[in-house]
């Protein structure tokens, strides 16, 4: 599983730069998911820590309980991809 991980996290960012370059509307796309990812990712770990605050919980044993959140998950692994191929697109044009 972590050698799919890291796989992941180098291949995928790359397909993405290729698939941008042929195709300029993957680009908006690749755009507009982040920016929904973000907002949901954000939006959950809020309302983790405001319902935390709210009953005056433990922080440190509750708050794990969000990366139970399948769909936090997924939109932070979207968000850590998407970081990455942006990283690699400033790279490729600064060259």
């Amino acid at each position: 599983m972590k050698i799919l991980i890291i796989l992941g996290s180098i291949l995928i960012p790359i397909a993405m730069l290729v698939i941008q370059k042929n195709w300029m509307k993957w680009r908006i796309l690749f755009n507009v998911v982040s920016v929904v990812s973000a907002c949901i990712f954000g939006d959950i770990a809020t309302l983790a820590i405001y319902e935390i605050i709210k009953d005056n919980t433990v922080f440190m044993t509750n708050i794990h309980a969000i990366f139970l959140n399948p769909l936090f998950l997924v939109t932070g692994s979207y968000l850590g991809i998407y970081f990455l191929y942006r990283l690699i697109l400033v790279a490729v044009k600064e060259k």
